[in-house]
């Protein structure tokens, strides 16, 4: 090898440890980044907060009833069991850790839930925060076979009652316009009613199913009753269990569904972990959901 050549490769050799290195740092960098923006948010607790879940929570329990105890020094009101009230409390839950699932498939994470009601949804984006509302409320009357109390208005006022939808009479949409007809045979079938629901998913939300609800003051809650903003977006939480202590103190647990279309949950309580999933009765402060937040001004009766 001629000389000035051999002298120019001992000099790269000499440098080649610092090429590598620098070669090396963005490649570490954008790893890092990269891990980082992946990561998923974590929800901030207040630092007092302590989750005695294994003091509220009862692994076994199948009902929400069974799954979850009430804090201590609190006690559930007999209610009538053929009440709604009744049928929410004692709604079943599938095994503790599942994850909600989306309509598609996919499944949610599990900051917001502490439990995922076992109640099946479509493949398609229409079971929402205001549909499954009104799913419970209208499960809760077909299984008492009455056909009659259900009913939910459409967005642009028109009254669906589930008692002419089982005579064989459809909705014929036109633009803004609606009007019964009729076009399929006589059937109170489970599938013909999940039929008439997805209707009202459809063509209902959080604007009329607020309408549609009375005003009530919170300190009147009960099971049942609905936190809701009738908008675009909206949203809709349910009572679905109260608690009350020895000196009138009041918890209450809810549920909700979301966007997009997801199974029925059990909500989390990130402000108070000690007593989650129930949440206690504040008459002038916001409620904080973990992905709503409502005024006490929004809580809306049957």
């Amino acid at each position: 090898m001629p000389f000035p050549t051999l002298i120019l490769a001992m000099i790269v050799m000499s440098f080649m440890p610092v090429i590598l290195i620098m070669l090396a740092i963005p490649i570490v960098a954008g790893s890092f980044y990269k891990t980082q923006a992946q990561s998923p948010a974590v929800r901030p607790t207040p630092s007092n907060a302590v989750h005695d879940i294994e003091a509220i929570v009862n692994s076994q329990g199948k009902t929400i009833m069974e799954r979850f105890s009430t804090p201590p020094g609190y006690a559930r009101k007999v209610v009538d069991p053929n009440s709604f009230a009744h049928y929410l409390r004692t709604l079943p839950l599938k095994p503790p850790g599942t994850k909600v699932r989306y309509y598609d498939g996919r499944e949610k994470p599990a900051e917001a839930y502490e439990a995922v009601v076992d109640m099946s949804i479509s493949g398609k984006d229409l079971q929402q925060c205001a549909d499954a509302v009104v799913r419970l409320r209208a499960e809760y009357f077909y299984a008492a076979k009455a056909y009659d109390k259900i009913s939910f208005k459409l967005t642009n006022g028109f009254q669906v009652d589930y008692s002419e939808w089982i005579k064989g009479m459809r909705v014929l949409v036109k633009g803004n316009k609606t009007s019964w007809i009729k076009s399929a045979p006589p059937s109170t079938s489970y599938k013909e009613f999940r039929n008439y629901l997805e209707f009202i998913f459809m063509y209902a939300g959080t604007v009329s199913l607020s309408k549609s609800l009375h005003q009530k003051n919170i300190k009147d809650l009960s099971i049942g009753d609905v936190f809701i903003i009738g908008g675009t977006p909206g949203h809709a939480v349910i009572v679905v269990d109260m608690a009350e202590s020895k000196r009138g103190e009041k918890v209450f647990m809810l549920a909700q569904s979301y966007m997009p279309a997801q199974e029925t949950q059990v909500l989390k309580n990130h402000f108070n972990n000690r007593i989650s999933p129930w949440y206690q009765l504040n008459a002038t402060a916001d409620l904080h959901t973990p992905e709503w937040t409502f005024k006490p001004s929004q809580l809306k009766g049957w």
